[in-house]
């Protein structure tokens, strides 16, 4: 404990820390651990979109289009909703590798975990689990009741 003075000319207890108690931005070996975590994610989803996209584009077709008749009107569209499904995941899947790979723009440019709308850290365990957040949990909930 420190003592320092106050403007009263008293002595008060202060417990010294480490780390300060307004952290602007995280350290370089936290950022380093983000930025593994967001590679990992990040090979993960560009896998993910390789299939979506080889399912929407029937790249990968062991199916019987060539063989099959033409009348069959329901399968067919049935086929057509398939890919539509695939098309729109590929589509939110290629938003989310746009998001991981600015996480990592943020990263290099050390403005990583900081909340856009309140300019505080978002916390480590949210970041560990939607590592492309920007905004922390209050502030995502703040901009919710301004919309509605």
């Amino acid at each position: 404990m420190e003592k320092k003075k106050t403007t009263k000319g008293k002595e008060k207890e202060v417990a010294k820390t480490s780390e300060p108690l307004d952290k602007i931005r995280y350290t370089d070996k936290e950022l380093e651990e983000f930025k593994q975590i967001i590679l990992s994610k990040l090979e993960e989803a560009k896998g993910d979109l390789v299939l979506l996209t080889e399912a929407y584009t029937t790249k990968n077709a062991n199916d019987t289009n060539d063989t099959s008749p033409t009348f069959k009107v329901l399968e067919e569209g049935s086929n057509v909703l398939s890919k539509e499904e695939n098309s729109q995941l590929a589509v939110r899947q290629q938003k989310f590798i746009r998001d991981l790979e600015n996480a990592l723009l943020r990263i290099e440019n050390k403005t990583y975990g900081i909340c856009r709308v309140t300019g505080k850290l978002i916390p480590k365990e949210r970041l560990k689990v939607v590592p492309h957040a920007t905004m922390s949990i209050e502030a995502k909930l703040l901009t919710q009741k301004q919309k509605s």
